[in-house]
Order: structure tokens, then C-alpha cells, then sequence
């Protein structure tokens, strides 16, 4: 294997095309690099199914302090990101900008909420509470079960699926070429592709075409590959699993009540479910999760526990129509941060990581693709980064049982993208 030369302006190989790979692609070919993007299937996987929202705030969870920290730097970046994109691509970039409220639906999960505004308050981040009537207000549509909540306007969302189509548009303008071909195994200097019939490709060739057991070569490999990623690279193994999460997409019907305007996370008797708005009367309704290995089929039970617990906080549900119900496999890592580095440490030499951001991934492109463009650059990377660092994480970590905060992502008060 020759010795890697990361030359800004070389060529730079991105292996996963989801909301974190097309980010990094768009704005390393804006920076100068010729980039290839390898995905069979551009745009889809957890990206495709995700929630969209960007809420640092109401995600928060004690232990994951630096996880907020990081989350509420990249919020910071959102807007000037949004429309950064919408100019490059010619096209929305699904930035929603009315807020978010946070309800309970019981007298138990009040108390939830309010240990959430306490600990929210603790570390300065204030939101307010609302009575249940001051919620209605707001959001007609919530029902008569909830029984109070917060309002949290800084927590933002976005259109997940225009948010695609915007960084493929803008991608495409860069000079991004997208190779639609299944990557099997990432180097420092290039990446193999599977062939015709899965045979193992020959590492010495250079051939650039998109599919046929070749060897893509280059002078810089980031690894955005979701929750696939720990198959592509041993550097990566026992660092990045599947988190099943399960979404509803439904429309809203004349005669029913119109959706909110704002994102509605709710608590319904201790689970989490949330709600978010989209243009034209559409609405995604999310939180379960499962681990589950790769298993990306939607259940009976999950969709019926979803439509029970919305229901519940919007009873006007009821009346839309079911447009989609699908699930996809957030990448989760043993301490819930993602992995944004070097895999052979320091802030040079790779292949480079920017992955394991499991229900954040929305949230975090803007700083991510900021953090890759340092680490391409040769420069030590940005400070607020630098908690991502996967250097953090030691093999006694990765043998040990799931960290405290992970487990709490899966049970806690808040709903879980």
C-alpha cells in the first residue's frame, strides 16, 4: 500500500451517501477536492426515514453533557447552513424554524417533564412551562389529555427528505460524481468495490468505474457510511451498531383538524413519541427503538404503539390518512457521541470517520461537515469537535456492558430521533 499525501484539492473518496456523506461531498468539492461519492442507492437508509429534527435541548439527558454541547454548536450553524445550501442547490433546504413544545399526557409523565426543566436549568438552558391551556393556545390541535408542558422555541426541524434532494442538487452543481456501487473495505488510500457477483476486487488496480469488483483509488477516504460503517474498516469494529427506529408518515384529510405548526414531543404513560410537521398537511410521527441487528422492517406493534401514543397527545390523527410506515437503523456508538476523526489518530493520515450519530445525524451535518473539512486540510480539527474525537474510546470501553446513556436512550422522558 503506498504512503497516503492528503493534498487539499486532491482526490477525496466519500463511502456512504446519506445527510452526513452528501454534506461532507458538497462542501469538499466547494473547497477545491474532486469527490466520489460511493452509495448504491444515494439519498435512502436512516436519512430517508429520519424525523429531522434539531433538538439539542429537548434531546438532552444527564451524562450527555458534551453531546449537548456539540448539538447546540452545529444548531448555531443551521440557519447560514440552510441557506449556504438552498443558494448552492437552487432549491429549499427544509430549514422549520417555528419551534418546538414538549408535552405530558399523564400526571407521572409531568413529573418526567419537570425534572427535564430542571436539569435544563441547571445547566442554563432555560425553557418555559406551559399549563395545558397555554399549550392549546399555541397548538390547537393538542388534545385534552395533556395535561402541561414546555415551550422550547430554539429547537428547531427540518424536512429530512427536501433536505436530500437540496445537498444531491448541490452536490451535483459541486462536481460531486456519485458512483452507485456497494463499497466492501476502505484503506487509506482508496476504496473496493464489490463486483458483479460480490467477488473481492483486486487492491493494485485503479480503475474508476462505478461497479465491477474495482479498486477506487485516492488521496483522502471518509467513512459516512451510517450504520454500516464498522463492516468497511477493523478500525471501526464494536463501534458502531444498528439502533432500529420505526416512523409514520401521515397526511392530513379535509375535515380533520390541521396538523401543529410546531414539533410536539411528547411523554404518554413513560414512552416517547414525537410529531413533526411538514408543509402541505404532512406529518412524521416517530421514537421507537430496538436493538435489533439490521433488521429494517416495521412492525405491527410498533405502528400501533406509535398511533396509539399520538393519538393521545393529537387525537385529530385519527382522521388523516397512513401514507408510510417504514424503519431504519441509526448508527449508535458505546457513548452516544459519533466518530469524527482519523482512524489512525492525530488530525492526518486515514482513512477518516464521520459517523455514529445516531438519532442526531440532521442535527450534526452542518459542524460535521465543518470538522471533516479541517481534518482534510491537515489542521487539528474544530474545538468544539474535538469530543468526537473516536480516539476516545479505548478497547476496555468497547468490551464492557452499554454505557449508562445509552441504555437511557432508549427509556428515557424525551423522545428519541
Amino acid at each position: 500500500m503506498r504512503e497516503q499525501r492528503v493534498t487539499p484539492g486532491g482526490r477525496l473518496a466519500i463511502v456512504g451517501a446519506g445527510v452526513i456523506g452528501l454534506s461532507c461531498a458538497w462542501r469538499a468539492a466547494e473547497a477545491g477536492w474532486t469527490v466520489e461519492l460511493v452509495d448504491p442507492a444515494p439519498g435512502s437508509g436512516s436519512s430517508w426515514v429520519a424525523g429531522g429534527m434539531l433538538a439539542p435541548v429537548t434531546e438532552a439527558w444527564p451524562g450527555e453533557e458534551d453531546l449537548l454541547e456539540l448539538g447546540a454548536e452545529s444548531l448555531r450553524r443551521w440557519p447560514a447552513f440552510a441557506a449556504e445550501l438552498a443558494d448552492a442547490a437552487g432549491r429549499p433546504a427544509g430549514l422549520r424554524t417555528e419551534g418546538t413544545v414538549v408535552v405530558a399526557a399523564a400526571a407521572g409523565d409531568r413529573a418526567e417533564l419537570d425534572d427535564l426543566a430542571g436539569y435544563l436549568a441547571k445547566l442554563d438552558r432555560e425553557v418555559d412551562r406551559l399549563t395545558a391551556r397555554e399549550l392549546r393556545r399555541l397548538e390547537p390541535s393538542i388534545g385534552p389529555d395533556v395535561r402541561g408542558g414546555l415551550s422550547v422555541p430554539g429547537d428547531l426541524a427540518v424536512d429530512n427528505r427536501v433536505l436530500l434532494a437540496a445537498l444531491r442538487a448541490a452536490a451535483d452543481r459541486a462536481g460531486v460524481r456519485f458512483v452507485q456501487a456497494r463499497a466492501v473495505r476502505v484503506a487509506a488510500d482508496g476504496v473496493e468495490l464489490a463486483g458483479a457477483e460480490g467477488d473481492r476486487a483486486d487492491p493494485t488496480r485503479a480503475d474508476r468505474e462505478p461497479a465491477g469488483g474495482r479498486w477506487l483509488e485516492a488521496d483522502a477516504v471518509l467513512i459516512a457510511a451510517g450504520a454500516h460503517s464498522a463492516t468497511l474498516h477493523a478500525g471501526l469494529d464494536g463501534l458502531v451498531r444498528p439502533v432500529k427506529g420505526e416512523i409514520l408518515r401521515l397526511r392530513h384529510r379535509a375535515g380533520a383538524l390541521p396538523p401543529p405548526s410546531r414539533t410536539v414531543r411528547a411523554v404518554v404513560d413513560g414512552r416517547p413519541v414525537y410529531a413533526v410537521p411538514r408543509d402541505s398537511g404532512g406529518l412524521v410521527i416517530g421514537a421507537t427503538q430496538y436493538e435489533t441487528g439490521f433488521d429494517t422492517e416495521p412492525t405491527v406493534g410498533g405502528v400501533r404503539d406509535l398511533l396509539r401514543d399520538a393519538e393521545r397527545v393529537l387525537p385529530g390523527v385519527a382522521e388523516y390518512a397512513l401514507v408510510e410506515a417504514a424503519a431504519g437503523l441509526r448508527p449508535g456508538t458505546p457513548d452516544n457521541l459519533p466518530l469524527i476523526g482519523s482512524l489512525a489518530g492525530g488530525s492526518t493520515g486515514g482513512p477518516f470517520v464521520a459517523t455514529g450519530h445516531g438519532r442526531n445525524g440532521m442535527l450534526l451535518a452542518p459542524i460535521t461537515a465543518a470538522a471533516v473539512l479541517a481534518l482534510l486540510a491537515g489542521e487539528p480539527g474544530l474545538p468544539a469537535a474535538a469530543v468526537a474525537d473516536p480516539a476516545r474510546l479505548s478497547p476496555a470501553a468497547l468490551t464492557g456492558p452499554a454505557a449508562p446513556a445509552d441504555q437511557a436512550a432508549l427509556t428515557g422522558p424525551t423522545a428519541r430521533r
